[in-house]
């Protein structure tokens, strides 16, 4: 989950309050059925049927099911977020309030297997027709990391550890996923790479001033 830091894209028009209405049933039928069965259960005619939109509509919003599993896992991201603003994570370094923020992702995603498969298959699976999808879950982890580290401007320094740190928990994710990684094991290398937070410390502004 590289995160997306280069070139700006153009903005996406906004939705209608119809269109966004029907896009957040589209999404929680994706998460229904992938918490179901994982990602074989997700099947467009099925979403289209559960989230009550026609067939045609459903690939207008997402061309395959690869974006829609990916728009999902951005949609989780973002409830997260969300809870995790409300509840910030305490800890007395950058590094330990961001081990703590992601195991809590962590064990969201422990409480629903399939749907974490189903999701983490799909980043496995996309391709470039998948990018602008990729970097919105991009995008989302690192507004949770930075988040919890209680940064708005991130030095270039800090950003390259929050990519190391977004790659760790992802292959710490799968890892676990396909039964190669205990808890334990999940927690002792997010932390790991959570240090590097530490080693990173934001310039001193009375140094960097012309």
């Amino acid at each position: 989950m590289a995160t997306a830091t280069g070139g700006h894209r153009p903005a996406a028009p906004a939705r209608t309050e119809r269109q966004e209405e029907r896009r957040r049933r589209i999404l929680t039928a994706s998460a229904q059925l992938a918490g179901r069965g994982g990602f074989d259960a997700v099947q467009m005619r099925e979403v289209a049927e559960v989230s009550r939109v026609a067939l045609g509509t459903l690939y207008r919003y997402f061309p395959s099911k690869v974006h829609l599993l990916v728009a999902t896992m951005q949609d989780q991201l973002e409830h997260l977020h969300g809870t995790l603003c409300g509840r910030p994570p305490a800890g007395a370094t950058a590094g330990e309030r961001v081990t703590r923020t992601l195991m809590r992702a962590f064990r969201a995603l422990q409480r629903d297997p399939q749907l974490a498969d189903a999701m983490v298959r799909a980043l496995i699976f996309a391709d470039r027709s998948v990018s602008a999808e990729v970097d919105r879950v991009s995008r989302q982890t690192t507004a949770i990391i930075l988040a919890a580290m209680g940064t708005a401007e991130p030095t270039p320094r800090q950003l390259a550890a929050v990519r190391v740190i977004e790659h760790t928990w992802h292959s710490a994710l799968i890892t676990w996923l396909s039964g190669r990684a205990t808890i334990a094991q999940v927690r002792a290398d997010i932390e790991t790479a959570c240090r590097l937070i530490d080693l990173t410390p934001v310039p001193d502004a009375r140094h960097t001033s012309g």
